[in-house]
């Protein structure tokens, strides 16, 4: 007789069962599942997909921070958003190799563009952070966008399966995947480039800081070329320098 693991909750389908009857849909709740193209059998995954760690009942007193924000569906989604994003180039390219489709997969899965593609999504609106936080901007930011998109494609996963996932993240990246004429070189290696071309010293990558616990770090990461800077966040040192570098490139640009 098999045995469940009691740390796991009961799993229907794809569907996490909490036990408990959802609350029934406001007009917000509505319109993010217009915006997802699914109805959602549990809403509280859509609520907690929506929710930053600064609306969680864990800032307000409970042991474990984090709790109840969208942060475990955050690490859901990244791993389906890239085996989707996979899927995909290995189908729109099919001549082409690793090298060239896994420079494709590291921009279409980078924060900039999870950002903007949350941020024409409407899903701004849509955050649920804590008064003070709201007033600050929060739902503006880069990393709490990419987040909150990465969070629901983990909630239409575990709600509708891998094809609602499928079904929102080819028609949310459409342009970007369709504006991909030629393999894109990594933000480090364009902006080394970049600098050579123009005889100045290579670029001086500088950890600004490390937070969170070990398991889940947040890195702040600058870099700067002849006076200019950028800055990247990110959970890896690579991936923060990757943002810093295109965070640069960009105001190099403007």
């Amino acid at each position: 007789m098999a045995i469940r693991n009691p740390l796991v909750p009961p799993v229907q389908g794809h569907l996490l069962s909490t036990g408990a009857a959802p609350a029934p849909r406001v007009a917000g709740e509505s319109a993010a599942e217009a915006i997802l193209g699914h109805s959602f059998h549990n809403l509280d995954l859509l609520r907690e997909a929506l929710t930053h760690r600064s609306a969680a009942p864990s800032t307000r007193g409970a042991k474990q921070k984090g709790a109840g924000s969208n942060e475990r569906l955050e690490f859901i989604g990244d791993r389906v958003l890239g085996l989707l994003i996979a899927e995909w180039l290995a189908e729109r390219f099919p001549r082409e190799q690793e090298g060239q489709l896994g420079l494709r997969l590291a921009h279409l899965v980078s924060q900039p563009v999870l950002a903007v593609i949350a941020d024409a999504a409407g899903m701004s609106a849509m955050i649920e952070v804590a008064p003070g936080e709201s007033k600050a901007g929060v739902r503006r930011r880069a990393t709490v966008l990419a987040d909150a998109v990465e969070a629901v494609i983990g909630a239409l996963y575990l709600d509708g399966g891998i094809n609602a996932a499928r079904l929102f993240v080819r028609r949310a990246w459409d342009d970007a995947m369709s504006g991909q004429a030629r393999p894109p070189k990594d933000a480090k290696t364009a902006l080394q480039e970049w600098a050579q071309g123009r005889g100045h010293p290579l670029p001086d990558y500088l950890v600004a800081s490390r937070e969170g616990p070990p398991h889940s770090p947040v890195f702040v990461i600058t870099v700067t070329v002849n006076g200019r800077t950028g800055t990247g966040t990110a959970g890896t040192k690579r991936a923060a320098e990757q943002d810093a570098a295109t965070d640069l490139l960009t105001r190099l640009k403007a």
